[in-house]
């Protein structure tokens, strides 16, 4: 018997090591124990992944939680599932399609006359590498979920969430973001051939340079807005990318993907992070690498591409604001 015992100390100090290797690539857990009783939090595309364990990390912590999400049927057993998990029955469902102008619209009127305050908006949804599919509204979908729809739902709730400062806004990007361009000339992909690789990179960077633009036009609100890349988690969002029907891809990149491949769980902390922790309060417009603040592309960073994609969103989504710092739809935006 004491022949095997080597082996297995050494099979157990491998798979120990490997274990916090992982945890050590992935990032770890949240690291503020903070809770968040009587706020109210929303969360985008709550139903499953990182949103739905976004939800029930911040519902344990004390949160009203608001989960948003385009299927009700799925939505709804969420929150049923929270609810349980947690004891807190501060856990509701309502539906928000962020591919149609209309739906978005007819969310954040329903928030601002229902809920009292908001004091964490968490734009989290996303579409990764679909096929070259367009919103109700005409936008390419990768565009119009990942950015444009949540543009308008975040600009709709900014005065509730001015009026229940401090308050913040957490969106969620990628690393993909750093092999993104904005290209002004061809915004939508009406007239290259569409790319979903860089179609979804666009997107991304395009999360990550007006969360810098619109920390600028926060100023003194009490409000805060930061973007971060969560990991890499295994989720339904990699559904359109092939990897998951490919056995050769499974089989040689197997291994890599088990140490950088984060679980749900695991990749909603930087989430949670940003959304209670005291140490972050008053730090804005920066992007998170996981859990630590780190310098987003050099493109996220140029002042003149923000405030032309701002404008050029305002005017998509037909966002008029009659007050604030924000200006008239037609108006010059303020300088």
């Amino acid at each position: 018997m004491s022949r095997y015992v080597l082996p297995l100390s050494v099979l157990g100090t491998a798979v120990g090591g490997a274990v916090l290797l992982k945890d050590f690539v992935a990032g770890g857990a949240c690291p503020s124990k903070a809770t968040i009783p009587g706020k109210t939090v929303i969360v985008t595309g709550a139903n499953t992944g990182i949103g739905k364990q976004t939800a029930l990390e911040l519902a344990k912590r004390g949160g009203n939680i608001i989960l948003a999400c385009r299927d009700m049927e799925k939505c709804e057993a969420a929150a049923k599932e929270i609810r349980g998990e947690t004891l807190n029955h501060r856990v509701n469902a309502r539906h928000l399609d962020l591919a149609s102008l209309k739906s978005i619209r007819e969310f954040a009127a329903k928030v601002t006359e229902e809920e009292e305050h908001v004091h964490i908006l968490i734009n989290n949804a996303a579409v990764m590498r679909c096929p070259h599919w367009t919103t109700e509204d005409g936008f390419e979908m990768q565009l119009g979920v990942n950015y444009l729809g949540h543009f308008l739902l975040t600009n709709l709730l900014l005065d509730k969430l001015k009026a229940s400062a401090p308050s913040r806004i957490i969106n969620v990007s990628s690393l993909a973001h750093v092999a993104g361009h904005i290209d002004f000339e061809d915004l939508n992909w009406e007239k290259r051939k569409y790319d979903t690789k860089a179609a979804y990179c666009q997107s991304k960077l395009a999360v990550v340079v007006s969360t810098k633009e619109l920390s600028r036009r926060l100023q003194g609100t009490g409000v805060t807005v930061n973007a971060l890349h969560p990991g890499v988690a295994r989720t339904e969002l990699g559904r359109h990318t092939g990897m998951h029907s490919s056995a050769f891809s499974s089989f040689t990149l197997g291994p890599i993907f088990w140490l950088l491949v984060k679980s749900p769980q695991l990749a909603a902390q930087p989430s949670v992070y940003l959304a209670v922790a005291e140490e972050l309060e008053g730090v804005s417009g920066k992007y998170f690498d996981v859990l630590k603040e780190k310098p987003p592309a050099p493109e996220a960073e140029d002042e003149e591409v923000a405030k032309r994609l701002w404008a050029e969103s305002v005017r998509l989504v037909g966002l008029e604001m009659s007050h604030g710092s924000h200006g008239k739809r037609g108006q010059p935006l303020p300088k």
